[in-house]
């Protein structure tokens, strides 16, 4: 549930921090060596990113951390549920595509989405680190950042799980499909 000023209270966050320590003690392979009371004491000294958490975990995201940039002391989170997040899922690529849809648009799109969860959409590169960590979107879809030269061209990028292979296709940004959706990324 969002605030006006996008901050938990402190039930939400006592809430939010458990189902965060229980998915870190689950899945040790994907932040071996980061202990979880140092993201825990970084998470709530950051309330607004908390508040991008608990919307990357109310879509279905089920976020975890894959990384810690030991320059700037960021702890990386991703989307980790196995398939494209639920709830953001039936989305187009971009507010440009959204808005040149004629007919039958989708409620909204990807990157629109990232921006009001305060979240980044995963790039690429950032999709086969994922990947690295475990089999995600085997039975979905999800849209990643697109290079500007292809989404001038009308195009966007999405990536999947087949085969045990990560396939990454093109389509129109535009389009959208039931089992298509976005995976996110937050600093914090």
């Amino acid at each position: 549930m969002k605030t006006s000023n996008n901050k938990l209270s402190p039930e939400q966050t006592g809430k939010l921090l458990e189902v965060l320590r229980k998915r870190f003690e689950k899945n040790i392979k994907r932040h071996k060596d980061i202990e979880w009371d140092k993201v825990e004491a970084r998470l709530i000294s950051k309330p607004g990113k908390l508040w991008s958490l608990e919307a990357m975990e109310g879509s279905g995201g089920e976020p975890d951390v894959v990384g810690h940039d030991k320059k700037s002391g960021e702890y990386i989170f991703f989307d980790c549920s196995a398939e494209s997040p639920k709830e953001r899922r039936s989305v187009c690529y971009d507010g440009e595509a959204l808005r040149s849809r004629k007919e039958h648009k989708p409620k909204n799109s990807a990157m629109d989405m990232a921006a009001e969860m305060g979240i980044e959409i995963l790039t690429e590169e950032e999709y086969r680190k994922l990947q690295e960590l475990g089999d995600f979107d085997t039975k979905t879809s999800s849209w990643v950042a697109t290079p500007a030269t292809i989404r001038q061209q009308g195009g966007a990028i999405f990536c999947d799980k087949r085969y045990n292979h990560v396939f990454t296709y093109h389509n129109g940004a535009e389009s959208y499909y039931a089992a298509r959706g976005f995976r996110g990324s937050l600093k914090i």
